[in-house]
């Protein structure tokens, strides 16, 4: 199949999969691009340039590399912070998918393909965008650091404390807890707690 072939029949199934609804009535879904090696940072930032200079906003609301934070050793043993991306070479962009969108991603330097078969881009599901750790679900769980919370689950029910740390990517927070007359942090699941009237 030529190139031409190619892009006019990746645009009809484009087309044929907006099911006829009109941009504005679509809702932006989330598609996992695949990149270069190293690439994912840049390929980032040029989508973000491209959709900033032609005031893309509306389509393409936003470009995501999930990382998850993890302990490192240095050389002389001591022990810091480090980022680590949880899918290497994979990009996750939330957009409404239309010819114009599928063009500027698709042609974005270090993209190799969409996630799909034959390379067709077929969204993520919201089940899918959760459990990858893909969007902030901050606002929805609503506890940030520093409130109260009660324990509704576990060997700590009934406690309350004070959430020192919210781990979204892991949907987990840390809780610290009197125990014995000490202050103990404990981990637990968001589904674990609730705040504080």
């Amino acid at each position: 199949m030529s190139e031409e072939k190619e892009e006019k029949f990746m645009s009809e199934e484009i087309n044929s999969a907006a099911n006829g609804k009109s941009s504005s009535d679509e809702k932006a879904k989330w598609y996992v691009i695949h990149t270069y090696s190293g690439y994912e940072n840049k390929v980032k930032a040029n989508i973000e340039k491209i959709v900033e200079n032609r005031n893309m906003h509306d389509v393409i609301q936003e470009v995501v590399i999930p990382v998850e934070e993890g302990e490192e050793e240095t050389k002389t043993g001591k022990k810091k912070i480090v980022c680590r991306k949880i899918f290497p070479t994979y990009v996750f962009v939330k957009m409404i998918m239309n010819d114009d969108t599928w063009y500027v991603v698709r042609n974005t330097r270090g993209v190799t393909s969409f996630v799909g078969p034959g390379s067709k881009p077929v969204p993520l599901t919201d089940e899918e965008v959760i459990s990858m750790g893909v969007e902030s679900h901050e606002t929805n769980f609503g506890i940030t650091v520093g409130e109260s919370v009660l324990i509704t689950a576990g060997p700590f029910l009934n406690n309350s404390g004070i959430v020192k740390e919210v781990n979204l990517n892991k949907k987990t927070i840390v809780v610290t807890v009197d125990f014995f007359g000490r202050e103990t942090p404990v981990e637990l699941d968001f589904n674990q707690v609730q705040l504080m009237a």
